[in-house]
């Protein structure tokens, strides 16, 4: 299919209104960009980006009126797909007994307008470990499979992207029903759009979309390319579910495990974990109880306790688990790494942790004890 043009974004989200979608997007709030419903097409953060660091975030301000040219903020797009809390079912005491009521999920009909590369190869992942199995998660497929994709090829990498050395961008791969890539000048912010799937092909009919011109498309293109050369960060190109497997007993472990507070940002900003758990409360009377699935995190305590004590006591055991699953047995149980290169936990660690630093140092020490 041909390449098509917006010179903005009003026709596409009144399309994607029209079409019954909830358009989830980018906006300002509370000095951060974050995604949230949006009301208006005007609530993207025009002329907006910002400045990333290991534990470090602010907005700044940009001279053109760009939408998309930030990089990734504090949530991904779990949280809309993968609901933080979800009622499985709940019951209430009856004179003969009790009476049990399953929440079947509703479908939902959203929008993810502005994508990124890497934060797609994730809901990707998700797709694999949520609804790829033998067991579903209803909750989660019930509202991915509405879901309209619209992603945004990145031109502007931030100062903690390594999507590049991750294979997840700049450009955006396979799973999207739309991708644009932003343009900016004097007249404002236009779009090249790619058509990925026949339902975006009748979104863009409806809005009836034109051409784009050539020179647009090549400078599209250039600059996806330019960005793969700006990455902030590099994951070293190892073996990494080698190193992760040969690695156990390294003492940076250790070293890591003075600096971890365990309070499980990583876990929660990252766009690819996954765990849960679950959860029974009754109202004070003891006739009503529910059963809820909730975000859980590996960093806390009780994520694995057993009958007997806690399997992974000490931080050190806790980050080890963490980096070795994201990086190595992920591949075992997935077929790929968990890591898609969005940095979020680099920026998000309170204490500025960056696993491409820890991976480094662990294949230093590696190399080390093998010459020794």
């Amino acid at each position: 299919m041909n390449t098509l043009e917006l010179t903005g974004l009003g026709p596409l989200y009144d399309a994607l209104r029209r079409a019954g979608y909830t358009v989830i997007g980018p906006t300002v709030r509370d000095d951060a960009i974050v995604l949230a419903e949006l009301d208006s097409i005007d609530h993207l953060p025009y002329g907006w980006g910002v400045r990333l660091a290991p534990g470090g975030y602010r907005l700044r301000r940009r001279e053109d009126g760009a939408a998309f040219a930030h990089a990734a903020g504090p949530q991904s797009w779990k949280p809309f797909l993968h609901r933080p809390r979800v009622k499985l079912w709940e019951a209430d005491r009856t004179g003969d007994g009790f009476e049990v009521q399953d929440h079947t999920p509703a479908p939902a009909r959203l929008a993810l307008l502005g994508v990124r590369p890497c934060d797609l190869r994730a809901i990707a992942i998700q797709d694999r470990v949520l609804t790829g199995g033998r067991h579903i998660d209803p909750s989660y497929a019930a509202r991915r499979d509405g879901a309209f994709i619209v992603a945004v090829n990145c031109t502007e990498p931030g100062e903690t992207c390594f999507c590049v050395s991750m294979g997840t961008g700049p450009q955006a791969g396979p799973g999207y029903d739309l991708a644009l890539t932003e343009l900016t000048g004097d007249n404002g912010p236009r779009y090249v759009v790619d058509v990925g799937t026949e339902t975006g092909g009748l979104v863009m009919d409806d809005i009836q979309a034109g051409l784009a011109e050539p020179a647009d498309v090549d400078r599209a293109r250039a600059e996806v390319t330019a960005a793969a050369d700006r990455m902030g960060r590099e994951m070293p190109a190892l073996d990494l579910r080698d190193l992760m497997a040969g690695s156990l007993e390294a003492e940076r472990w250790d070293e890591v495990a003075e600096r971890c507070l365990s309070c499980g940002n990583c876990t929660m900003v990252c766009p690819t974990c996954f765990c849960t758990r679950v959860t029974d409360t009754t109202d004070l009377t003891g006739d009503h109880a529910e059963r809820w699935q909730l975000w859980d995190s590996c960093f806390d305590l009780d994520h694995s306790h057993l009958h007997g004590g806690d399997v992974r006591s000490s931080p050190k055991s806790r980050y080890r688990q963490w980096l070795t699953h994201k990086l190595g047995t992920w591949h075992d149980q997935f077929g790929s790494s968990g890591c898609v290169g969005c940095g979020r936990c680099i920026v998000w660690c309170p204490v500025g942790i960056d696993l491409t630093v820890e991976v480094a140092a662990l294949n230093a020490e590696t190399v080390q004890d093998g010459a020794g």
